[in-house]
């Protein structure tokens, strides 16, 4: 159950030994357009790698809660009581989600304006707190539903 993570950790470590190289060592101008396919192509590599070890480890990790839970913990949760904890995380999820892209336009644009008029610190901050909020939104309707199961 060890190796697909220590597949992943190493094409992990392995991608950023290869942006740590390239940034040392820059490709010359006349070799970019070869090189860049190169990299293309030895990223696309990685990235079906880590995305085959991680339905691997997937697999791996269902089949072994599966066995688990129905050897011990089959009379305490239902299928149905699975789906419904699912179900009540899925507002966390859909609303942190939904902050990460709220925050990231309204960090950018709070810098900017930061940087041109300083004294506009305090009202940027409040318009990034209220982006933020929308994950805690989400947090509070997912702690009521698991408060009905």
């Amino acid at each position: 159950m060890y190796w697909p993570i220590i597949f992943m950790s190493g094409m992990t470590v392995l991608t950023i030994m290869m942006g740590f190289y390239y940034q040392m060592h820059p490709v010359p101008e006349a070799a970019q357009a070869h090189a860049l396919q190169r990299l293309k192509a030895m990223l696309g590599i990685n990235v079906l790698s880590f995305v085959g070890a991680l339905v691997v480890l997937l697999l791996l990790a269902m089949q072994g809660v599966m066995a688990e839970t129905t050897v011990e913990v089959s009379k305490e949760i239902s299928m149905g009581l699975g789906l419904a904890i699912i179900g009540a995380g899925i507002p966390t999820a859909m609303a942190t989600i939904g902050a990460g892209l709220a925050v990231g336009p309204i960090g950018a644009a709070a810098l900017a304006v930061v940087v041109e008029k300083p004294e506009a610190f305090g009202r940027s901050l409040i318009f990034i707190g209220l982006a933020e909020g929308i994950a805690i939104y989400g947090l509070v309707v997912t702690i009521l539903l698991l408060d009905k199961l």
